[in-house]
């Protein structure tokens, strides 16, 4: 291992990285000004620049979130660092300077209200040819909360700041500006789909991929600022923005998990996303008829975003990561299965019959986890390939099936697992977690590489979605080609999502 100084001289100022065999990473390096003081709770600012040489080589502050709770043997998915300056974002790069490298920048998820930057290591995609960007952005009700007042998405203005900020400065780190591909998982992946519809964001990248989310998580103004009175409530506040933004930040967070707490007893996934077994996701963009103008999938239906390549997938088992660590797998019952459905608006006997026969031998627990995966990720894709169908931009559909031995082999295909294999990463501790210590690297390289493919060219190495035959590329230790995987349990949602 060797290790040098790079410095790369950014439009605000000179940032000095690391160096390990030949890839260079930069960390920390601020997008925008710190969201706090007359910033708090409003769009984001320009960057002040600076003059000594900046060091960047350590990841930047964590933007505020409540603690989470996770199972012991998952502790590190969360991790926080503390300081004002969130608004950051990191770069890795195997060829500085004019080498015009595809870009890839990369949204963590953690459901709105958490998650960072900083447990994604991007040298393998530096390695392969890529200029890696991962970043930070607001979360909660700081991001995603909306007070009446104008001040919403504001965590979606932050990513198209850090867009800005790339397509300024991308090429110093050997980037093509004009080659750029943003992806994310989970709310990530919805952020990803949300940006594809937004004004402010079109021709800040050229494709997108989606893991686990299709833009389809959004609420209407009247919910999100309902939400935001409950808040204030809790906080014994006005529901303003200054009353808000002058509440103590860990009060603030105490009173986030309050509000959810107080909306989990009332189950509504077409409203704010409670269910069975699921935890109340209480932020997340906001249709507000401006920065965001319409509901993501109505806006690609009117042919938004159709100069934009998509390669777009879901996990095989998603529901099982929010049931299996927390021993809930079995505590479902069918009446929890039951008022699932109802709460989908499925036709009840017939659904159930469907799901069954297609799955013999799956106990309430184990369909309520498919049931998961189809209302919150994989319709919700299906929807975004249909709308999308006959456009000159191409629509990949994939589905990751290797099942994790973790948790006794109940983890399954869960949510999240396809990370590691994406970013190539088997052998990191923090997601051995995940995927246990013996993962296919196989898969890894192959996954790896069709992103990598979709990045550089737009083409992962099969056929795009279409209505007739409708392909769908199948991740597992042997991945293979399919078409119109399960369409009993695909064709039961329609009419209804």
């Amino acid at each position: 291992m060797t290790y040098t100084d790079p410095t790369v001289r950014t439009r605000y100022g000179t940032v000095r990285g690391t160096t390990h065999g030949r890839i260079h990473s930069f960390k920390g390096i601020p997008y925008a000004r710190p969201p706090f003081g007359p910033y708090r709770m409003r769009p984001p600012q320009r960057g002040t620049p600076w003059t000594a040489i900046r060091p960047a080589v350590d990841f930047g502050p964590t933007a505020p979130q409540p603690q989470f709770p996770l199972p012991a043997n998952m502790d590190g998915f969360y991790p926080t660092i503390a300081g004002k300056d969130c608004l950051n974002l990191n770069v890795w790069s195997a060829d500085l300077g004019g080498a015009r490298q595809p870009v890839m920048v990369w949204l963590h998820g953690g459901g709105f209200d958490g998650g960072s930057s900083s447990i994604y290591d991007g040298s393998r995609f530096a390695r392969d040819g890529v200029v890696f960007v991962s970043l930070n952005y607001r979360l909660g009700v700081e991001g995603f909360g909306d007070l009446g007042d104008g001040n919403v998405n504001l965590a979606l203005l932050d990513q198209i700041a850090a867009l800005h900020w790339v397509r300024e400065n991308i090429t110093a780190f050997g980037g093509d500006p004009d080659n750029v591909t943003i992806f994310g998982e989970s709310s990530g992946a919805m952020s990803v789909g949300a940006l594809l519809t937004m004004p402010a964001a079109h021709g800040l990248f050229q494709r997108a991929i989606m893991q686990s989310g299709a833009g389809n998580t959004t609420f209407a103004p009247e919910t999100a600022q309902h939400i935001g009175r409950l808040l204030a409530a809790e906080l014994g506040v006005p529901p303003t923005r200054d009353a808000i933004a002058a509440v103590e930040m860990e009060r603030l967070l105490d009173a986030q998990n309050a509000v959810m707490a107080q909306l989990a007893p009332y189950p509504d996934p077409r409203r704010w996303n409670g269910e069975p077994g699921a935890r109340v996701t209480a932020w997340q963009p906001v249709v507000d008829g401006q920065i965001l103008p319409t509901r993501p999938i109505d806006a690609i239906r009117a042919g938004v975003g159709a100069d934009v390549d998509i390669l777009i997938g879901t996990n095989a088992e998603e529901g099982r990561l929010s049931l299996v660590p927390f021993g809930l797998l079995d505590a479902i019952t069918d009446d929890d299965l039951l008022t699932a459905m109802k709460l989908y608006g499925l036709p009840v006997d017939r659904a159930l019959a469907v799901y069954r026969a297609s799955n013999p031998g799956a106990g309430p627990g184990d369909l309520l986890s498919l049931l998961q995966r189809d209302w919150w990720y994989r319709i919700p894709a299906y929807r975004l390939a249909e709308a999308r169908a006959g456009i000159a931009a191409a629509t990949y559909l994939y589905e990751f099936a290797w099942r994790s031995p973790q948790f006794d082999g109940l983890l399954g295909a869960c949510h999240f697992l396809e990370v590691p294999f994406v970013f190539d990463l088997l052998d990191s501790p923090l997601f051995q977690k995940l995927t246990g210590t013996r993962p296919p690297q196989a898969l890894a390289a192959t996954m790896h590489a069709s992103w990598i493919a979709f990045a550089t060219h737009g083409d992962p190495g099969w056929a795009g979605y279409d209505l007739v035959k409708r392909p769908v590329m199948r991740f597992d230790t042997a991945s293979r080609l399919g078409y119109d995987p399960q369409p009993a349990e695909r064709s039961i949602w329609d009419g209804v999502y």
